[in-house]
């Protein structure tokens, strides 16, 4: 039990999940990704007269379970496994927070940015509501999320995934460079 309460190495995850891709496509060339999961659970909570709904999302419960896979597992790692030592920030990125007015951590993300008051602030409101809302139409536009592409796709040597995640590339990069000091700035 010590052992899984430890943090460990970043390419551990990274492994996991480059092995998910050849176990979904041998048992039944299933498909990796996480934003169709709202569309399924859309399509089985809320029956309506919606084209984009109107599928038989039983063939994709699997993904489903996965999800809820997820959630169960965040839980027992958060609560079983946590590590009661602080945790491990590299100096480099300590400094470009700090620099940016980030110095508050209680846990895994920010409370200078992850907060009921900051969420009611107009940076909060920006980070979180618009920010939330562009992801998802940049999910929805680009026809996959992040892990769906980079993952999933480019394993299968999709030209689109290809395109995709080099633009979710470069997204992130101007977002952290160039837009996010001028939001964190508020």
């Amino acid at each position: 039990m010590e052992f899984l309460s430890q943090p460990w190495p970043w390419w551990v995850a990274g492994i996991f999940a480059g092995l998910t891709v050849p176990v979904l496509l041998l048992l039944g060339n299933k498909h990796f990704g996480i934003s169709a999961n709202l569309r399924h659970a859309c399509a089985a909570c809320f029956p309506a007269n919606i084209k984009f709904f109107q599928y038989d999302w039983k063939k994709e419960a699997w993904n489903l379970f996965f999800v809820g896979g997820l959630v169960v597992g965040a839980f027992i790692a958060s609560t079983v496994l946590a590590d009661p030592n602080p945790i491990q920030v590299a100096p480099a990125l300590a400094a470009d927070l700090a620099e940016n007015g980030i110095t508050r951590a209680d846990g895994l993300v920010p409370a200078d940015l992850f907060s009921w008051n900051e969420l009611l602030s107009l940076r909060g409101f920006i980070m979180i509501v618009i920010g939330g809302f562009l992801v998802g139409f940049g999910t929805r536009y680009a026809g996959g999320c992040t892990s769906g592409h980079a993952i999933m796709g480019l394993s299968n040597l999709q030209l689109p995934s290809l395109v995709a995640t080099i633009f979710f590339m470069i997204g992130g990069f101007i977002m952290t460079n160039l837009i996010l000091p001028y939001i964190l700035a508020l």
